[in-house]
């Protein structure tokens, strides 16, 4: 069971102030790790780290993952026994407007922690994340499989297909032999949604921003399809993969890449995902929401770049080698999103608790559905 691995174990969460990186310091904290984070400030306002208080149950490091030597030094400072990788540019559109900010952090940023950990004797295991966006999307229709081609049509998912080559290499390079005993990983996942996300150009906080207001959300292409999962989904297949050295000595998987993502006959589009969020919200006045028109959108994609309209990923792996699978249907895991936003604008006191809560009730359906992971 997770909770044996992790507790007592000093676990090292870079990017931990970010919405996925603030749930999974809720979580491991939860399962009795001794946490220490490093990120470059509070990304959002409000901020699902503030709001859950993290910084008073953790070790807080202020720093930015493009700075070698600060990287090194917290490292080596803190010693930790597991590390989970989740700094990075994570918004699209902030790419497109700059970058080499979204290389220097996503790529340089990759290869300064795994040059960190290739030089700390006390990390016995370690998750990079990445994104499914890495893939060279050609919007087929079955999902995209770990072995298949990496790429990117724009600076987001150049950088992160960039990151998966550069952990390929210190991994055969370095890793392989300097810590044979090393377990180290990637996980490709993305469309989280999930309660406390108040990023911009994301479809769940514009309408939670909208709707708290009383106004329109306006979304911008309501066809587009993705493989939409809470945010627990993955930091399950995160958590599962960080204690794998530790739960079975089976098989030795270091050294490869998982996809987690919902099952696959979850891929809705934003439309159906929209009326879906309105539903849980239960709208006296369904029209909470604009779209754009088909010519709208073509204009404004024209100022930035064409979005791809379909992305699956195919997840056998993980569920073959790591007996990992999703725990939520789409309606549960739409549900348990609207349901956090309503609890923190009704009574914002209670959402600490209302989030560890929410952490139960996943661990509570997953053991019923005999989710491996979960298992004593």
């Amino acid at each position: 069971m997770l909770t044996n691995v992790y507790h007592g174990k000093k676990v090292l969460v870079f990017g931990h102030t970010g919405f996925k990186g603030s749930w999974l310091t809720s979580w491991l904290l939860r399962l009795g790790a001794n946490v220490a984070g490093f990120s470059n400030g509070i990304p959002t306002s409000p901020s699902l780290f503030e709001v859950l208080d993290l910084a008073s149950n953790i070790r807080d490091y202020r720093g930015d993952v493009r700075d070698y030597e600060k990287v090194q030094e917290v490292v080596n400072e803190f010693s930790p026994d597991i590390i989970f990788h989740l700094a990075a540019k994570a918004i699209v559109r902030e790419c497109l407007d700059n970058p080499v900010s979204a290389f220097h952090t996503n790529l340089l940023g990759t290869v300064h922690v795994l040059d960190a950990i290739r030089s700390c004797n006390s990390v016995q295991s370690a998750v990079i994340i990445t994104s499914d966006k890495c893939y060279e999307n050609v919007e087929w229709e079955y999902g995209y499989r770990e072995d298949d081609r990496l790429g990117g049509k724009d600076p987001y998912s150049a950088s992160k297909a960039s990151a998966e080559l550069a952990f390929s290499s210190y991994y055969r390079s370095y890793l392989i032999h300097q810590k044979p005993r090393l377990h180290i990983y990637t996980a490709r996942a993305g469309n989280v949604i999930g309660g406390g996300d108040w990023a911009r150009d994301r479809i769940i906080p514009d309408c939670m921003r909208a709707w708290y207001q009383g106004s329109s959300a306006e979304i911008r292409s309501p066809e587009a399809t993705r493989p939409w999962q809470h945010v627990l989904e993955p930091l399950s297949g995160y958590l599962t993969l960080g204690a794998w050295k530790y739960l079975t000595k089976k098989i030795d998987l270091s050294g490869h890449s998982f996809n987690f993502g919902p099952s696959s006959e979850v891929n809705q589009s934003v439309r159906e995902l929209i009326l879906e969020m309105q539903q849980s919200w239960k709208f006296s006045d369904p029209t909470q929401v604009s779209f754009y028109t088909p010519e709208a959108f073509q204009r404004e994609s024209m100022k930035t770049s064409k979005e791809a309209t379909l992305l699956k990923l195919c997840c056998d792996k993980s569920f073959s080698k790591l007996q990992w699978k999703p725990t939520l249907n789409f309606r549960e895991t739409v549900a348990m999103t609207v349901n956090w936003y309503k609890e923190f604008k009704n009574t914002p006191s209670k959402i600490a608790c209302f989030t560890q809560n929410q952490i139960e009730e996943y661990q509570k359906l997953a053991k019923e559905r005999d989710i491996f992971w979960n298992l004593e």
